[in-house]
């Protein structure tokens, strides 16, 4: 662990954040997004403070967090949380977090717990990179780069090394770090881990996986948004490649993350479960590696499906794709109007594609439904 080199995944360090702070506050998606965020009125004050800030923490504090709160404020209702209480700085753990939106999801929960002085590493997709200035602001927030393309061989080694780099911060450096269930967002509703994030946890440490996987300490953080700020163009991903392959446009992923920073979100919910270690320990050694991390990954699904705050619209959409008014009582006349106002939107941006409006409503419905239907499929209290 001590001899492989992380330069190429690791964030920047003191001096090359200075640099980088430098470099942000020259740029015109900076100044963007402080005038959408905090209005023209703001731009020169929160500049000043970006670029008075003399080391990652205090970028961190007086940049990053009026920013992401200033964002929930202006696109969603309200934020709770749970679970955060249980949480104690000298235990770093590995959150693995259910995936919505592209920046949010890590960007909040590094924002809530910078309350608690802790500070978070984030794990994020190359592809992400789109721009010198997404770049600079990633690895100023503690950004390690996950590279997803390449040789079979060049796979292996980078999964090495990020394994490597994660046990890394957590049992020698007390980092803590998130990682996303699995690649890419969830784009159906349904937070389900790949194995494959943890055959890369599993690359690293001695002994059987469930040793590996100990140290990390192992936590689930799970967001649950009212309105997916994307979901729109996430149907749309989803109905095209029930047709053809799908293949991204040049500012897909851009997009994706603009289109999640100012989206319509309602209400938020952020909840911490308990440490994955009891519960590993329950699975039995005695079978397949395939099998255990089968079993592992389903053990995390079981607490983000615990743990995920259901909404009104979740029941509705429910019962809109089943036919049935199971759980009526769950929400109104104004829940639903909301609803059929937001299908509405839908059918409207995406009547270029020329689909049959009954599959891309299902589709629809089957994003939000999908959470309360792992909760019943799963017999958890909902």
């Amino acid at each position: 662990m001590q001899e492989m080199d992380f330069e190429n995944i690791r964030p920047y360090n003191e001096e090359e954040a200075q640099e980088a702070i430098q470099r942000i506050v020259k740029q015109d998606e900076f100044r963007s997004i402080l005038s959408f965020v905090f209005g023209n009125d703001k731009v020169e004050e929160m500049t000043l403070q970006a670029a008075g800030s003399k080391s990652i923490n205090a970028f961190q504090h007086n940049f990053m967090r009026p920013l992401v709160w200033e964002i929930v404020k202006k696109t969603a209702g309200e934020l709770s949380v749970s679970g955060f209480d249980t949480i104690t700085p000298d235990i770093p753990h590995l959150f693995i977090g259910n995936h919505r939106d592209i920046t949010l999801d890590s960007s909040i929960l590094a924002t809530l717990l910078n309350d608690y002085n802790i500070s978070l590493g984030i794990t994020w997709g190359d592809n992400l990179m789109v721009s010198p200035f997404v770049t600079d602001l990633g690895k100023i927030n503690r950004m390690i780069t996950v590279f997803r393309e390449g040789s079979p061989r060049e796979m292996l080694l980078n999964s090495q090394r990020l394994s490597a780099y994660i046990h890394k911060l957590i049992t020698e450096e007390k980092r803590p770090v998130w990682i996303a269930q699995r690649k890419g967002r969830a784009k159906d509703g349904n937070d389900q881990t790949d194995p494959g994030v943890l055959k890369m946890l599993g690359l690293s440490g001695k002994g059987s996986l469930i040793d590996k996987l100990k140290p990390l300490n192992i936590r689930t953080a799970c967001i649950s948004y009212e309105w997916e700020p994307c979901d729109i163009q996430k149907v749309k991903e989803l109905y095209i490649s029930s047709k053809e392959n799908y293949v991204k446009s040049k500012n897909e992923d851009l997009n994706s993350i603009l289109g999640g920073v100012m989206g319509e979100k309602g209400r938020m919910h952020y909840a911490i479960g308990k440490s994955m270690n009891e519960e590993m320990e329950k699975l039995p050694l005695d079978i397949p590696k395939n099998e255990q991390f089968l079993r592992v990954a389903k053990v995390i699904d079981i607490e983000i499906f615990k743990n995920y705050h259901l909404w009104p619209n979740n029941f509705l959409a429910f019962d809109r794709l089943n036919h049935s008014r199971q759980f009526g009582k769950q929400y109104n006349a104004d829940t639903e109007k909301a609803f059929d106002e937001k299908i509405s939107r839908l059918l409207e941006q995406l009547k270029s594609l020329q689909g049959r409006e009954e599959e891309l409503v299902k589709i629809f419905l089957s994003l939000y439904a999908k959470p309360l239907q792992n909760k019943l499929e799963n017999k958890l209290p909902v």
